[in-house]
């Protein structure tokens, strides 16, 4: 049995969206942060980055949220996830799915947690980093608002649905509380807006949604 380590909201969301869409059986299992369960012994384990998600899938044991994502529609070809291998096609879901992880989610944590970049104390540059790294993020926003107008079709690589998609509903579920000048939520960009109401449409995303005990907003 496949097992998800996953707590809600985190970077866990788009995988378990994954599993769901993917009609695969796992089982939860909450690594509680409120707790350190993530800086455990036990859980380090699993990945000594201490981070979440982890996907145990047999004898495997994967972290980074990108490589689970890539390893369950690679495990999955006929569900038609991701684009054949070797088009131009491909390239381009890796070329998002890795600007997902690379760019704007490494951005959102620069915004969540400043701490991390300045000195202990040091208040005005947390606010510094924050604001900072809430402006680029409005600027990486408006790249996905770019790519939805570019072929007008529902999706983000055009009409077919794949797993860059879970993916960017999770990071831009991630901005629903930005406010002030520097970056509006996501929501608030005319395609971008209707694209997440279209992802909540989705089944697979109600039942995750359901499932992490989420509550509105959700994006």
């Amino acid at each position: 049995m496949r097992q998800l380590h996953y707590y809600p909201s985190n970077a866990s969301m788009a995988p378990h969206i994954l599993l769901h869409e993917l009609g695969l059986p796992f089982e939860k299992c909450l690594v509680d942060r409120e707790r350190n369960a993530h800086k455990s012994a036990d859980y380090l384990k699993l990945n000594p980055n201490g981070l979440i998600p982890v996907l145990v899938d047999g004898e495997l044991v994967l972290y980074e949220t990108a490589a689970i994502c890539l390893h369950l529609v690679d495990s999955q070809p006929a569900a038609g996830l991701a684009p054949a291998l070797g088009t131009a096609e491909r390239a381009h879901f890796y070329k998002w799915l890795i600007w997902m992880t690379n760019t704007l989610q490494a951005t959102l944590i620069h915004y969540f947690y400043p701490h991390r970049l300045v000195d202990d104390g040091n208040a005005a540059g947390e606010r510094q980093v924050q604001a900072h790294a809430q402006a680029r993020v409005g600027e990486l926003l408006d790249q996905l608002e770019a790519q939805l107008a570019s072929h007008g079709q529902p999706w983000l690589l055009g009409a077919q649905y794949s797993a860059v998609d879970p993916y960017a509903f999770m990071l831009c579920r991630w901005t629903r509380g930005f406010e002030g000048p520097a970056a509006a939520p996501a929501r608030t960009r005319p395609l971008l807006g209707a694209y997440l109401q279209r992802l909540l449409a989705r089944p697979a995303v109600q039942r995750v949604l359901a499932d992490e005990g989420l509550q509105s907003p959700w994006v």
